[in-house]
């Protein structure tokens, strides 16, 4: 289709797709394999316009660096006592904090127009989750009671719900969903591109790529345990499932987009349904393009629009202590 395809709650009813079609969802055919958001290309990085911060998390035991866009006046004497909106961008399975601000992304170039702080933190092949069977991988805690923290402490920010967003693609784009779920007190909004929506319930067997294999298997454990609560915790499907209205009314906005040529196409038609089923406030777009930098490259623009319609704009503050 030449044009995009825009879903809104309650416009159309979508179509389910059929239990095939989200098998195939979990498989990474030869021609669709995804673009690894680390792969080496030969582009040369941009000029430094961001920093990184050496984070040390103490949950996981290890150094998780973390990249920031400040935004154009921040450093200007006019705005030294301005607080900040912040966006958290959530990079996919095989990338790092970097993946961002590389040459392929162009987001300070996006990101010059608006007034708020993006952060890019690092998470691994973690899956944005308390692993299941190593003790120390613990990337959601992390995440939500170290990181957030730290990043309150460091910029000016606007430490509240109302000034923070989460994104991310393909593995952050599924992670940015779920930690707009399980903590809507955090976030205005939460949207995902290219999003692994389906990761906590794949099997990590032949059925599933080898590509996804390691990691899922390391995070969400055995598929057979009785009492795996780490899939059933991390399952966003069944977290929508399981809204209760006052939960409903409690959530971010959610935003997700695919490309119709991605091997995830099934599995996020399949939880736009969900949502509209359940009357969960979304917007869901099908866009020509695959599981590409060049496809997240340009709809990191559209986020950072979308964003900042739902961020409270930065606010003048008092000196330091407020």
């Amino acid at each position: 289709m030449n044009r995009p395809t825009r879903t809104l709650l309650l416009l159309t009813a979508l179509l389910l797709p059929s239990a095939a079609a989200c098998a195939q969802a979990t498989q990474a055919p030869a021609q669709t394999r995804p673009e690894a958001p680390n792969a080496k290309a030969e582009t040369k990085e941009e000029p430094r316009r961001y920093e990184t911060v050496r984070f040390e998390s103490k949950l996981v035991g290890a150094l998780l660096p973390y990249n920031v866009i400040l935004p154009t006046d921040y450093a200007r004497d006019s705005s030294k006592h301005k607080r900040y909106p912040v966006l958290y961008l959530l990079h996919g399975l095989a990338g790092s904090a970097d993946n961002w601000v590389s040459a392929r992304a162009h987001l300070a170039d996006h990101a010059a127009q608006y007034p708020f702080i993006i952060v890019v933190p690092e998470g691994r092949d973690g899956w944005y989750t308390d692993s299941a069977t190593v003790p120390n991988e613990k990337f959601e805690s992390y995440f939500v009671q170290e990181l957030l923290p730290d990043v309150d402490r460091r910029f000016r920010t606007i430490a509240s719900r109302e000034g923070r967003a989460i994104a991310g693609l393909s593995m952050g784009g599924y992670g940015s969903l779920k930690f707009g779920l399980k903590h809507p007190e955090l976030f205005a909004f939460a949207g995902s591109m290219s999003g692994a929506l389906d990761a906590a319930s794949w099997l990590p067997d032949e059925k599933l790529a080898a590509f996804f294999r390691p990691s899922i298997a390391r995070v969400y454990g055995p598929p057979d345990a009785p009492d795996n609560e780490t899939r059933r915790a991390n399952d966003v499907f069944r977290l929508v499932r399981e809204l209760t209205p006052e939960r409903t009314r409690a959530l971010p906005f959610l935003y997700l987009d695919c490309g119709t040529d991605d091997l995830f196409i099934g599995g996020n038609r399949a939880f736009s349904a969900l949502l509209i089923e359940k009357k969960v406030p979304h917007e869901f777009r099908q866009l020509p393009g695959g599981h590409t930098w060049p496809y997240w490259d340009r709809q990191v623009h559209e986020v950072l629009r979308l964003a900042a319609e739902r961020l409270s704009p930065a606010r003048e503050a008092k000196a330091a202590g407020q």
